[in-house]
């Protein structure tokens, strides 16, 4: 995020040429309301799982017989009666809007019968708390899920009881989630997509999986072709709360069969199992409390663990991404080394486009500033396109701003500012207006103190 904000600064004072140095009490909302207006996307177009159904049920039982802890659920569980949502607390436009078109995306391609409802007990029930709520609650959460509870002070009173422990759970009836209302707009839909799939199916998060958001690696934002695949099996007809891992095994490959028919006729490929080293050295390294000496040994570590596997799919390029970013800013050169190395083991795996896109916004961010614009284009256009289908704004905003850079680089400045106006309408969604505003008045009067100076 802070490298988009930069950017978008960048992008504003390129536009500018004189203004006031001091800055007025209502500067940032004037700003705001000159902005472009935020942007937002239309139909959603999921690519269908591309996997082998053999593959795909196995997934299915690791995702729903275990905790992201390692801790291992003993039934299967989900809501057998038609599911009802609700939101309370406070409630910007954009979670309703985006809710509303979440639903439908269940409603048509999970075929589950769930609505919303304006009032009255729901079996989920989505509050709109404050950030500082959420980590009074739970500190490393942005947003989370819990079973049993309807109220962040209803979960607080019952937290340490068994009715908020999910491996004691037999059946889903009443489910509580918790956003921030002061996110940006995408970090709030990020939210509803992720805790929404959560209640209603996978508990766990598998870090071998390349198309889903069921992975902490978080490269997907909405529900895949895959989620939905795996949404709608977990409430076929032949499954229902109570069963076993080896009940649900014995129904799940005539479930795929009839749900997934293309799914028959793909090769069943080999998947290793995440090692817990791996993951907690993969956390250590993302962690914001760590030490930035802790979180380089972290990732590297995780590096070596991906090597002695074997590994060479996305997994093996997670931790030199995340080792890119960490240097970037230290080692430019080192940077680009572990990109490149990530993109090697990307290019090779089948449907990482995304996080292919990711690794663009850094390697095309460091050519610019080399002066290599005009090279970069088509990479940028590539990973554009793919972060418009996978309706990542935030990144979006970036990788436009970046391309708005190439073609002035270019010679073409008249296109340079048309994406950058294009930008700044994702980046309200994406980062929210406040930020954005913030960052261009910031920006602006930078530019006026050197304007002033000078």
């Amino acid at each position: 995020m802070r490298t988009a904000l930069v950017l978008i600064a960048a992008a504003a004072l390129a536009a500018c040429t004189t203004t006031p140095a001091v800055e007025q009490p209502t500067r940032v909302q004037a700003i705001e309301a000159a902005l472009p207006p935020a942007k937002s996307f239309g139909a959603t177009r999921p690519q269908p799982a591309a996997r082998s159904n053999a593959n795909i049920a196995a997934d299915f039982l690791d995702l729903h017989f275990a905790l992201e802890s390692g801790a291992e659920l003993p039934v299967f569980t989900r809501f057998e009666t038609p599911i009802t949502v609700r939101l309370t607390g406070t409630v910007p436009p954009t979670m309703q809007s985006d809710l509303t078109r979440l639903l439908s995306r269940l409603r048509r391609e999970a075929r589950l019968d769930i609505t919303q409802i304006s009032d009255g007990p729901a079996s989920i029930t989505i509050e709109g708390v404050s950030q500082e709520q959420i980590q009074r609650t739970l500190p490393q959460a942005a947003c989370f899920v819990v079973p049993n509870s309807a109220s962040l002070e209803e979960y607080r009173r019952d937290r340490r009881k068994q009715k908020s422990n999910w491996t004691a759970l037999r059946s889903r009836e009443k489910i509580g989630i918790f956003i921030p209302y002061d996110a940006s707009p995408q970090e709030i839909r990020d939210c509803l997509h992720e805790e929404l799939a959560q209640s209603l199916g996978p508990l766990n998060d598998l870090y071998h999986l390349p198309d889903s958001v069921f992975n902490d690696d978080n490269f997907h934002t909405i529900l895949t072709g895959f989620d939905m695949l795996i949404l709608r099996t977990a409430y076929a007809p032949e499954l229902r709360s109570g069963m076993t891992r080896d009940q649900v095994a014995a129904v799940l490959p005539g479930i795929l069969r009839r749900l997934n028919p293309r799914g028959e006729n793909i090769p069943a490929q080999p998947v290793s199992e995440t090692p817990r080293e791996w993951i907690k050295a993969v956390q250590t390294s993302l962690g914001s409390t760590s030490a930035s000496a802790r979180r380089v040994r972290a990732a590297e570590q995780a590096v070596r663990i991906g090597e002695e596997q074997g590994w060479t799919d996305h997994r093996r390029a997670y931790p030199h991404y995340l080792l890119g970013r960490m240097a970037q800013f230290d080692d430019a050169e080192r940077a680009q080394w572990h990109y490149a190395v990530a993109l090697k083991y990307l290019k090779a795996t089948a449907g990482t486009e995304i996080h292919q896109a990711h690794v663009t916004a850094q390697t095309a961010s460091y050519a610019l500033a080399r002066g290599r614009g005009p090279s970069v284009i088509p990479e940028l256009d590539d990973a554009i396109a793919v972060m418009q289908q996978a309706e990542n704004a935030a990144l979006l905003a970036t990788l436009l701003l970046l391309k708005s850079e190439a073609l002035r680089q270019s010679g073409r400045p008249d296109q340079a500012r048309t994406v950058r106006l294009d930008s700044i309408g994702w980046a309200r969604y994406g980062f929210g207006s406040d930020l954005v505003a913030r960052s261009v008045s910031d920006g602006i009067a930078e530019q006026a103190a050197r304007n002033t100076n000078g």
